[in-house]
């Protein structure tokens, strides 16, 4: 019964993030229309045959805009991943595998950022810094950094002093290699975790903060600004607000439930 879970979760999961995957990847090298191209006579069309989507208040098909703002939402998700999870494994493995004054600090730092909502503190940077992809990524990225320094750092305390690990020092192995080649392997069922977690996270925040306004700028859509600009036609022009939604939560789910799945499965395989 157990495996018949982790299968549906690994099925389901892949199924989902592979399709958005696609979808996104689609958005990036071509859209029907042009997403900010401005069509008068298709102001407010529901959706058909050349606009499967619909079009928004504006006239633009709603359909080339969520293939382009899935693509930027996920690009700008990935980033922020790679910013805040790169960074924080390396702080994390140093600090668990060391331990001292400097673990001490650089954990009571990383308690005080985590003090607070990191879309919070992203929102106050952006204001101070402006909208824009790449001041959403670093607000972002260095904002996720803690999280994933403290989830690498419990683990390496939990193998430092292994036997496995000691043998290698016995045996003259560099600290390095033994951190990055002995101990890390150990830990990517929890780190997978982490990541999968953290992406959801990071699409999240990336669409809050556009929706706030303060995120990506008008001129490079992301779901978050599309659910933005159609809450003023929310009732009546729902698809606007329908296939930019559903687009978050299906990679949101998709992601989610591969990272469960793979997660179970390797974990079923170490015990």
């Amino acid at each position: 019964m157990k495996v018949k879970k982790k299968s549906w979760y690994l099925t389901i999961g892949g199924i989902l993030t592979a399709c958005m995957l696609v979808f996104t990847a689609i958005g990036l090298f071509w859209t029907p229309y042009s997403p900010t191209a401005v069509s008068a006579p298709d102001r407010s069309a529901s959706p058909s045959a050349a606009h499967p989507f619909g079009c928004d208040q504006l006239g633009r098909d709603v359909l080339s805009r969520t293939l382009e703002g899935a693509g930027s939402t996920l690009t700008i998700a990935l980033a922020v991943l790679a910013v805040g999870a790169v960074c924080g494994l390396v702080i994390g493995a140093l600090c668990g595998y060391y331990g001292g004054v400097a673990d001490a600090l650089i954990m009571r730092l990383c308690d005080a950022v985590a003090a607070f909502p990191s879309v919070l503190l992203a929102l106050v940077v952006l204001a101070l810094t402006g909208p824009g992809k790449y001041n959403v990524i670093g607000a972002l990225g260095v904002l996720f950094i803690p999280s994933f320094a403290r989830l690498v750092r419990g683990e390496f305390l939990k193998y430092r002093d292994r036997d496995f690990v000691q043998s290698a020092r016995l045996m003259g192995v560099s600290q390095l290699r033994i951190i990055f080649v002995h101990i890390l392997p150990n830990i990517w069922p929890v780190l997978l975790s982490g990541l999968t977690i953290g992406f959801n996270n990071a699409v999240l925040a990336e669409a809050s903060m556009s929706y706030l306004g303060i995120g990506v700028n008008a001129t490079e859509p992301s779901l978050g600004y599309m659910l933005k600009d159609a809450q003023g036609v929310l009732f009546t022009l729902p698809w606007c607000t329908i296939f930019p939604a559903l687009a978050a939560v299906l990679l949101i789910l998709g992601v989610g439930l591969l990272g469960e799945g793979i997660r179970e499965r390797m974990g079923g395989t170490a015990a």
